[in-house]
């Protein structure tokens, strides 16, 4: 991050209120292209698209380097199934049945690799049918599964990722996936995990995406409160059923060619579909561009369930950990865990503004050393927008009713400490 980049991102977080997800309103829902990678800089995408929270579509020359475009794709742009199945054959994948709806969702289930792709070889022979329906590769974690294989490098403009920097540190989980799906498999009406941003490369094939700003989704509500499951579905047309969906603009609409990777703003719901036999890889990640987005986004399922349990339940001592319980299992987080997720992010930060970072560990594929290629002025802006989350947590009730005594250091020694820093890196 270079200097007018830092002005410019303290200046809008200055002016703008934090967690405010980004108004979009441009003539035909226009979406940038980023042709050249020579002339596309790191600031230029946090400055032009991180900061506004606004979409934009990635050529396929961003992608030409790395193995899976290599790999993955015969002569002729189908998916390489031999390939694959050399290389993946054993490994069980979640597969959801995008002909089926429960709960609002695809139910899914666990197939070896091999047999999906005999049955996805079989569904094109068949004309794309089969009597198993319409089979979606989705949410596989292959590069947790398989770390060493050259599949991809992850772009620089993406490289600020605190989702997956926070759960490799914590050996948990990551939000590193693979999608392969036959022609017409697709995905429901959604928001992205923690309203983080995501990034979407198609290593071969097309998608169409249905891109609404945030906020357009409560247009979409039916009069209970619920979110369609298909936003083309006929029925939303029923003003009965739909009363606000006249009020909606229509969506961003992109279609993403092979090689290309499709940039998804915090917060904006969509609806994806494959064009064509399809691979994809997608992260969801968090920076400190829209970390105050997620926070409103876990103040708000907190709140949800709040709602939920007061009206079935009596009042009781331990309803706050209640809450709290159901809103982890619900959403894969809770307060104390975000505490967390806040505490490791910001000690990496630290870490660099106070020790620095010496050649070897700089040479190495690790959270301390994607900081620093970023820059000393990226941490302490990541810093500061620590602070300025970690400061309403600790401000917030529903926090302050929790046994925080297993929390070290305690919040507000956290909070002494990087306000020492930021001031300490900024003489």
């Amino acid at each position: 991050m270079d200097r007018a980049t830092f002005a410019c991102s303290t200046a809008f977080f200055r002016d703008h209120n934090s967690s405010s997800q980004g108004a979009f309103c441009l003539p035909g829902g226009h979406v940038d292209f980023i042709e050249k990678v020579e002339s596309f800089t790191y600031s230029d995408f946090f400055r032009d698209y991180l900061i506004p929270n606004h979409p934009c579509v990635f050529s396929a020359k961003f992608t030409e380097d790395w193995g899976s475009r290599r790999n993955w794709v015969t002569w002729d742009g189908k998916p390489n199934f031999d390939h694959l199945l050399q290389k993946f054959g054993e490994a069980l994948v979640p597969v959801a049945n995008c002909d089926v709806k429960e709960y609002n969702s695809n139910p899914k289930e666990q197939l070896p690799f091999k047999e999906y792709i005999k049955y996805w070889k079989e569904y094109i022979s068949s004309g794309y049918s089969s009597s198993r329906g319409c089979l979606y590769l989705k949410d596989w974690h292959l590069s947790r599964a398989f770390p060493v294989q050259d599949v991809y490098t992850t772009p620089v403009y993406f490289s600020s990722d605190w989702l997956n920097e926070y759960w490799d540190a914590v050996a948990v989980d990551d939000y590193r996936f693979v999608y392969m799906g036959p022609k017409g498999s697709w995905t429901p009406f959604h928001a992205d995990v923690f309203r983080s941003y995501s990034w979407s490369a198609n290593i071969c094939g097309r998608k169409k995406w249905l891109l609404y700003p945030a906020g357009q989704e409560e247009y979409l509500k039916d009069r209970h409160g619920n979110l369609p499951f298909d936003v083309t579905a006929p029925n939303l047309q029923d003003r009965s059923v739909y009363p606000r969906y006249n009020q909606s603009q229509p969506p961003v609409e992109i279609v993403q060619e092979a090689g290309e990777i499709v940039f998804i703003p915090s917060g904006w719901h969509h609806q994806v579909y494959n064009l064509e036999d399809t691979i994809s890889i997608n992260h969801n990640w968090v920076n400190g561009c829209n970390v105050a987005i997620m926070w409103c986004f876990l103040q708000d399922e907190l709140a949800a369930v709040q709602r939920e349990i007061n009206e079935w339940k009596e009042p009781v001592d331990d309803l706050h950990l209640q809450c709290q319980v159901i809103m982890k299992s619900c959403t894969g987080i809770d307060y104390k865990e975000f505490y967390n997720f806040l505490k490791v992010i910001a000690e990496n930060r630290i870490s660099i503004l106070e020790n620095g970072l010496d050649d070897e560990a700089s040479a190495k594929n690790t959270p301390k050393a994607a900081i620093s290629t970023l820059g000393m002025l990226h941490a302490v802006f990541d810093l500061k927008r620590t602070v300025k989350v970690l400061t309403s947590l600790s401000a917030n009730e529903d926090f302050k009713k929790l046994d925080l005594t297993s929390l070290s250091p305690p919040p507000e020694a956290l909070l002494h400490h990087l306000k020492a820093a930021i001031d300490t890196a900024l003489l």
